[in-house]
C-alpha cells in the first residue's frame, strides 16, 4: 500500500527557493557598510524611487529616438478587387480596369485589378486582370471565357 501524501510532507521543488538578501548586518555578510547602495547620490537616501526610464537628469533614451511613423511599401498597387458573382451582373463580354473605373465599379485611384472567386459565373466574358484567384481563373473558363493577366 503506497503511503499517502500529507501536509508535513509538502516541500517546496529542489532550488525553487532562495534565502532573502540580509543587507545591513555587517561586512563579513557582503552585504553590509552601504548595504548595496553604493556611495552618495539619490539612489543611497531611503524613499528614493525613479520613475521608469529616469536617467540621472539625462534625457532619457526613450525620448531621443524618434518616433516611428510604420513602414510604407513604396512598390505597393492600390488594387481594386472585383468577384466572379459580380462579372455575372454586369452583363458585358470585355471587362478591365479601366472599364470599371468609367462605371463607377472601382476607385479612380485604382492601379491593378484583382479578380476573386467568390461566387458562380455562366456566361463567357474575357476579364484583363493583374491578378486572378486559382478558383476564379478556374471558374471564368470553365464558363467559356477568358482570364487575361495584363
Amino acid at each position: 500500500m503506497a503511503d499517502k501524501i500529507t501536509l508535513e510532507d509538502l516541500r517546496p521543488a529542489e532550488g525553487s527557493t532562495h534565502k532573502s538578501k540580509r543587507v545591513g548586518r555587517g561586512r563579513s555578510s557582503g552585504h553590509g557598510k552601504t548595504s548595496c547602495r553604493g556611495h552618495n547620490g539619490e539612489g543611497q537616501r531611503s524613499g528614493n524611487s525613479q520613475k521608469r526610464g529616469f536617467e540621472g537628469g539625462q534625457m532619457p533614451s526613450y525620448r531621443q529616438m524618434p518616433k516611428l511613423k510604420g513602414f510604407t511599401n513604396f512598390a505597393a498597387l492600390n488594387y481594386a478587387e472585383i468577384n466572379v458573382k459580380d462579372i455575372e451582373k454586369l452583363g458585358v463580354a470585355e471587362i478591365d480596369l479601366t472599364y470599371l473605373i468609367e462605371n463607377g465599379k472601382a476607385h479612380p485611384s485604382s492601379e491593378a485589378l484583382r479578380v476573386l472567386g467568390n461566387g458562380e459565373i455562366s456566361k463567357a466574358v474575357t476579364v484583363k486582370a493583374r491578378h486572378f484567384t486559382a478558383s476564379a481563373k478556374e471558374k471564368i473558363e470553365k464558363a467559356g471565357g477568358k482570364a487575361e493577366l495584363v
